[in-house]
């Protein structure tokens, strides 16, 4: 992605160096487990406290000065994605006669304290839409690289746009509606509306791409295979299948990662929100 030189956006809480604390100490495999389930793009309703509370307390991680220079040019590539995802939201809401509310990213290290509760950068990034911020910690990249291996800039370019869809699904009631259903439902039920949230994010992130490669020309060649490789690796049946050797549909809370691959390209393909009713699409 070409982004160097590029706007960034001002909405950014940069965290990282302040301590957020010790997370109680506990877990094992259980809490390896819970993890893995909610490694990657949380929906913004899960307990954070109940996560975090099961992993063992660790010091803030001491970064060698090139691992600091690494980690300052990856917060440099996030803040002008973020600005992007501005750019394009502001001007799909004001082509459907809305107004954009811009969340908050913050950047933080280890550990750090969310209006959803508090949060270890051992769950991923994720949205809180009590606080409308996204939350990451850039180690992520090498996460998402090392583990999964979906490298790239533009993978995590693709991670911050799903957080953003989920806050644009916060502004248009739909993250409420699905919230709702939680104590309705039961989990396996309530797990399907998790996915059709999570893969309606995807969508939303590959709308993004669209409307930034049309508006700004940004895009480099690999972008796009970069992205799908991403939402191929976090599929919840590789996710699974890499935790337990199990792949369980009734757990699913994001979707396989065909249909995470589905729904960003289809959200690039034709840039129309309108074609993003995952709810109602089987």
């Amino acid at each position: 992605m070409l982004w160097k030189g590029r706007r960034e956006s001002s909405n950014v809480e940069d965290r990282r160096g302040i301590s957020g604390g010790k997370i109680a100490a506990g877990g094992g495999i259980v809490a390896i487990i819970l993890v893995l389930a909610n490694l990657f793009l949380g929906d913004g309703n899960v307990d954070l406290n109940q996560i975090t509370s099961q992993l063992q307390g660790t010091e803030q991680t001491q970064l060698t000065p090139e691992e600091q220079a690494l980690e300052d040019e990856r917060a440099g590539f996030v803040k002008v994605v973020l600005a992007d995802t501005e750019d394009v939201w502001k001007k799909i809401f004001a082509e459907n006669g809305s107004t954009y509310s811009e969340p908050t990213l913050v950047l933080f290290r280890d550990q750090t304290e969310s209006a959803c509760g508090s949060a270890s950068s051992a769950i991923g990034p994720f949205y809180c839409p009590g606080d409308n911020k996204l939350y990451i910690d850039l180690s992520f990249a090498e996460e998402l690289k090392s583990r999964f291996g979906a490298s790239g800039d533009f993978a995590l370019a693709y991670v911050v746009a799903h957080e953003v869809g989920h806050h644009v699904q916060n502004l248009l009631g739909t993250s409420e509606k699905v919230a709702r259903l939680r104590n309705q439902l039961s989990e396996t039920e309530y797990n399907k509306y998790s996915v059709k949230l999570e893969l309606q994010a995807d969508f939303y992130a590959g709308v993004w791409a669209h409307y930034d490669q049309k508006m700004k020309n940004v895009l480099a060649e690999g972008d796009i295979e970069e992205a799908l490789n991403a939402a191929k690796a976090v599929g919840d049946d590789n996710i699974q299948k890499q935790a337990t050797g199990v792949v369980r549909p009734d757990a699913f809370t994001h979707g396989t990662s065909a249909q995470r691959m589905y729904w960003f390209k289809k959200g690039f393909e034709t840039g129309d929100i309108k074609q993003g009713d995952t709810f109602n699409n089987n």
